[in-house]
């Protein structure tokens, strides 16, 4: 039976005579928004330990951190390949020289068919992009940006430290060369209620985006979002809330855009809010049979 959504899964197949895993890697960058250049403490949401794997140490090689991934994948199949996931921090935040020896490192180590790399829009310039789209002619690439909001009072409360217009026109110039170009955004953020959300939605379905991850807001413990929540709590999304928002939410982009992810779910001992108790592939199974029961599907109101 046909998703009503243009699923990453099926496309990532499509790409491919083989299956594919990304493996994580901790690359031992950092942020413009945490190293003083722009500002201090990174966004307010942030925690890169919610999504680091146990295999991922930036204290070890490219290539080490791709092995131990590997073995832990290796127990569920034995035919895979692999993507190099730049995940952590800002993964073009260096000269050319050491973005390559990084990413080279990883395309020079067996069964790894191609990398994805996670950045900021602000850190992006014309060198980068030139060898971005010469290594995207070599190798199976994603670049992947954090667009986290369309609302400028968002970002700025948020401390993420550049505008909308700044994601625009990063992701303009880099499909503009080619490359295959993914955004994160997140909904439920302090500033964006729903009615910004959808606002969004429309805004996203604007650009040449290819690849959309969707995530709701969790607020993770030790944060600047977490003193924030405790002092002046905001609404946070239920499981149902979410899942209605989200519904609206991709009948307003582009049928073509590529849907990676609908929600994310940080360890238990990290969170605050909202627990819902249930896995991804859970809620992920009850969005598209609610989809389904209101008979709804990515694009159904796309201009």
């Amino acid at each position: 039976m046909a998703l009503p959504y243009n699923d990453f899964g099926n496309w990532i197949r499509s790409k491919f005579p083989f299956k594919i895993q990304k493996i994580s890697v901790d690359a031992g960058f950092s942020c413009p928004n945490r190293d003083g250049k722009i500002s201090h403490g990174g966004c307010s949401f942030c925690d890169n330990n919610t999504f680091n794997p146990p295999y991922c140490d930036k204290n070890k090689t490219i290539k080490e951190q791709l092995e131990r991934g590997k073995e832990f994948f290796k127990r569920k199949y034995t035919d895979m390949r692999y993507l190099a996931y730049f995940q952590a921090y800002t993964n073009t935040y260096g000269s050319i020289d050491l973005l390559k020896s990084k990413y080279e490192e990883a395309l020079d180590t067996e069964d790894i068919v191609g990398i994805v790399i996670g950045t900021r829009p602000d850190c992006i310039n014309t060198k980068i992009l030139d060898y971005l789209e010469s290594l995207s002619r070599q190798t199976f690439l994603i670049v992947e940006y954090g667009i986290e909001s369309a609302n400028n009072d968002t970002l700025q409360r948020i401390n993420r430290g550049h505008s909308f217009e700044c994601s625009c026109k990063a992701i303009e110039e880099t499909v503009n060369r080619g490359i295959i170009t993914g955004g994160h955004v997140i909904l439920g953020l302090p500033g964006d209620d729903e009615k910004e959300s959808l606002r969004q939605a429309k805004m996203i379905s604007s650009t040449k985006l290819n690849i959309l991850k969707i995530h709701q807001l969790q607020i993770i413990r030790g944060t600047k979002l977490e003193k924030e929540y405790n002092e002046h709590p905001f609404h946070m999304y239920t499981a149902e809330e979410y899942m209605k928002l989200l519904a609206q939410y991709i009948q307003l982009l582009r049928k073509d855009i590529i849907l990676e992810r609908f929600v994310s779910q940080a360890p238990k001992s990290m969170l605050i809010a909202p627990d819902w108790g249930l896995k991804n592939y859970e809620f992920t199974n009850l969005f598209v049979n609610y989809l389904n029961k209101i008979n709804a599907y990515q694009g159904k109101y796309a201009e």
